[in-house]
């Protein structure tokens, strides 16, 4: 028989203490101790953004190069700029459907 060897038939599953009064007396102690608790903290990393659509327009390269150099004159990403634009573009259309 080899040493390191493990027979399998003579293991026995024994089920673990679970009761609530063990596990959160076992959580109070391991907290006094320094120890984290178990359960998941909430996800990690960013915070989701409210912007989540996405519009993916060609455009020529000049006016590429135009709407990138306006959104950092602005100080701002190229989405705001967008938005900002098609805010003026619906207002513009409104103005137009009163008269």
């Amino acid at each position: 028989m080899n040493d390191f060897s493990i027979d399998l038939a003579s293991l026995k599953r024994r089920a673990k203490p679970g009761s609530e009064t063990s596990v959160a007396k076992t959580d109070k102690v391991a907290e006094a101790r320094g120890f984290v608790p178990r359960e998941p903290q909430g996800r990690r990393g960013r915070p989701k953004s409210p912007r989540t659509g996405q519009v993916h327009a060609k455009v020529m390269p000049e006016v590429a190069e135009q709407i990138s150099a306006e959104a950092r004159r602005q100080g701002v990403q190229q989405g705001v700029l967008i938005e900002k634009a098609w805010e003026l573009y619906r207002e513009k259309q409104r103005g137009l459907s009163r008269k």
